[in-house]
């Protein structure tokens, strides 16, 4: 039997060339692998078809959608995972998915190599590889852009040469991704970071600067993964795709940031995340009312990190492993119900409540039923303020007195 290569098959043009493209450079037989995370776009049936037409001897086809879902944006979930403060991760998250179904897909039927159509300077490659090596060891990589020299210009001339049956004329300017948590714009005009995003660079929101009559939504958690809107139980998939479009609708979730890549450049990214940065909002405050304090302060510590590991394609690594393990614990508390105003391209906390919450109103009241012994409070002060106010004294004994004007300190 030939050898076999299974090709991330997307169903545009440069990876429908790359089935030719890869064949005739390695004569091996490819296989195509359509994974699908919500992208949107053609039906799989479609996809498949596409893929065999353009010469793959097999097509495997997975609609993963509830599994991205549950597996991977539930857990980014839980760690509040926003790479610099700001991107909620949505193609670093869904590239471990569709890795997985790449090793699956080569050990059934039989393939050596697995391809992916990334460039040699974004983040995609190291994830796809990475992940790759970690789930099937035996099997090595090849990225036809990088390794073959498969251009855009080569693409559009093979595809016209081979009468394949895809479209070859329309260029858009932006190189787009998409799934279900989120869409990632770059490169055209972008790159020039003084230039403002136009209309056209949207697509899953709609313009915040006019915005419809404001949309009041109540999320409900348990342990951290959200379970119900308005009342209605829903799955994870229902509720992002549901706030896809009720908190898109409202402009929720247009994020503009220059990012610090893995290989080491820095890019401008445009990113549309309605239903994820919606999620996030109320989990973070969900997690406010249920984490004790210095439970909470080392989380975001490790949710820090967590988000690290995943942008730089570590998924399936010892640490990230660990520390799922740390975050699911802290969620056993993380139930209870979040009230949402989505409106103007905000999501803003309105109610939160929750049968395992430490907000004790008796504790926090000023009013009648104050149950603060406050009769507690200077001897908490005297000890808490101790090591301050001793090395406070070990200077003025070495150095003099402060000056409390601002300009330095008086000495002997």
């Amino acid at each position: 039997m030939s050898e076999r290569i299974v090709l991330a098959y997307s169903g545009g043009l440069d990876t429908s060339v790359a089935i030719g493209w890869i064949a005739e450079a390695t004569g091996a037989e490819v296989i195509a692998v359509a994974v699908d995370v919500g992208q949107g776009g053609e039906s799989l049936e479609t996809v498949r078809q596409r893929a065999l037409d353009c010469g793959a001897v097999e097509a495997y086809v997975a609609d993963a959608r509830d599994e991205f879902a549950e597996a991977y944006c539930m857990p980014t979930l839980k760690a509040n995972g926003l790479y610099m403060d700001a991107y909620p991760l949505v193609s670093a998250i869904s590239r471990p998915v569709i890795s997985k179904h790449l090793v699956a897909a080569a050990q059934q039927f039989g393939a050596s190599t697995v391809a992916h159509g990334c460039t040699g300077k974004g983040n995609d490659q190291v994830r796809f590889e990475v992940s790759i090596q970690t789930l099937g060891p035996e099997l090595k990589c090849i990225a036809p852009v990088r390794d073959l020299a498969l251009t855009r210009e080569k693409a559009i001339e093979y595809a016209e040469k081979h009468d394949l049956p895809i479209e070859t004329t329309k260029k858009n300017p932006f190189s787009i991704d998409q799934n279900v948590w989120g869409r990632a714009v770059e490169t055209g005009f972008l790159e020039d970071i003084w230039n403002g995003p136009t209309k056209d660079v949207y697509d899953y929101t709609d313009d915040p600067a006019f915005p419809p009559a404001a949309d009041v939504v109540t999320i409900g958690f348990e342990q951290g993964i959200v379970t119900s809107l308005d009342g209605r139980a829903v799955t994870a998939l229902q509720a992002i795709e549901e706030l896809n479009r009720r908190a898109g609708a409202q402009g929720v979730g247009r994020i503009d940031i220059v990012e610090d890549r893995l290989v080491g450049i820095k890019s401008r990214e445009i990113y549309e995340a309605p239903g994820a940065m919606a999620l996030i909002a109320a989990h973070r405050e969900l997690e406010n009312i249920t984490l004790e304090r210095e439970q909470a302060r080392f989380k975001k510590t490790v949710d820090q990190r967590w988000t690290e590991l995943v942008y730089d394609g570590q998924w399936f690594s010892p640490l990230k492993k660990n520390l799922d393990v740390f975050i699911d614990e802290t969620q056993k508390y993380v139930s209870g119900e979040i009230r949402l105003e989505l409106h103007g391209g905000r999501a803003t906390v309105q109610g939160r409540r929750s049968e395992t919450s430490l907000y004790d109103f008796n504790l926090a009241t000023y009013d009648e039923g104050d149950s603060f012994d406050q009769s507690s409070a200077p001897g908490f002060i005297d000890i808490y303020g101790l090591s301050s106010r001793t090395a406070s004294q070990r200077e003025e004994r070495l150095y003099g007195k402060p000056d409390l004007s601002g300009h330095g300190v008086e000495t002997k």
